[in-house]
């Protein structure tokens, strides 16, 4: 099958709301709702770098648009349009079937509509830009917190840090290794928080990289996080060991949770966990079980530094 083959199989013929026009033409044509703002958000996934070369189809299909839903839930947008550029090194039909299954059934899920992209042959490699809208003025950002603001988090952070390691080691199924595969970005979270919370951000680096963006872009604030408050699941208690569990919570990334701040006035439901405070001291401060500093804190990914983490 050639290029224009592939397009017509796979991705053609896909409607949704708000779409004039879509695959096919030389673009797509598209209607924003009246009084929303235009949120756009692009990644770009690369075999080996950012999931592991093994990964179903199915499951790089799903992760390559969840790591751009989890940028709009961050906005507190509701999803409503995606591109998608797949550099592919042969025509392997089995293998495209699979990836649009994951990448469909998410977007299904997220209310979201494919309406263009482009394919080209190349190493593997997939870029989704994803876009979404947000009320006027209501757009979530990193920019906000303040001293005294509670810093929560939504989820458990760690998991998909620790999934990675599991099917680097050969394990293919449990909980880990579906936080890693299969992440779920928070967008009823995410618009549930407009209004509420001061700053907001997806912990894709790991939760004190991301943090410290909130923190430095809100004016050069600081923050200290309790460790005894990290929320944990069972599967990630019966992994690996304290230090290990600890280095995942804090710099694993992956994990596409929503870390924000709300101001400590605020009456926080269960489910959103309480991890520390903002202070107007720079610097993060992860202080153990009886308030002591730890000496030294892990770093987060950076796509530059070499990583040893790599997928």
């Amino acid at each position: 099958m050639n290029e224009f083959d592939l397009i017509r199989r796979f991705f053609r013929g896909r409607t949704g709301s708000g779409v004039l026009l879509g695959p096919g033409d030389d673009a797509a044509l598209l209607l924003p709702s009246a009084g929303m703002q235009l949120v756009m958000t692009m990644d770009t996934l690369l075999s080996g770098r950012h999931f592991p070369e093994d990964l179903p189809a199915a499951d790089i299909g799903w992760r390559s648009l969840a790591v751009n839903l989890s940028d709009l839930a961050a906005m507190g947008a509701t999803p409503r349009w995606c591109l998608l550029s797949l550099s592919l090194p042969t025509v392997d039909e089995s293998w495209l079937e699979a990836f649009c299954a994951g990448f469909d059934e998410l977007a299904r899920q997220a209310g979201m509509t494919l309406v263009g992209g482009d394919m080209v042959r190349g190493p593997l490699s997939i870029t989704v830009q994803a876009s979404g809208e947000v009320p006027a003025g209501k757009a979530l950002l990193r920019s906000g917190a303040r001293p005294g603001d509670r810093i929560c988090v939504g989820g458990v952070p760690g998991e998909a840090a620790a999934g990675l390691q599991c099917w680097q080691a050969g394990q293919r199924d449990g909980a880990l290794v579906q936080a890693f595969s299969r992440p779920q970005p928070q967008l009823d979270l995410g618009c549930r928080l407009r209004g509420l919370a001061s700053s907001c951000i997806d912990i894709s680096d790991g939760l004190l990289a991301d943090l410290g963006h909130i923190l430095e872009d809100s004016g050069g604030l600081g923050a200290d996080i309790r460790l005894a408050q990290l929320p944990r699941s069972l599967a990630l208690n019966e992994w690996g060991d304290d230090s290990q569990r600890q280095r995942v919570q804090l710099a694993g990334g992956d994990d596409y949770l929503l870390l924000f701040t709300v101001p400590p006035v605020f009456n926080l439901p269960a489910q959103w966990r309480e991890i520390g405070r903002v202070e107007a001291r720079r610097g993060i401060r992860v202080l153990d079980a009886a308030g002591n500093p730890l000496a030294s804190l892990p770093g987060g990914w950076d796509h530059f530094a070499g990583d040893s983490d790599d997928a």
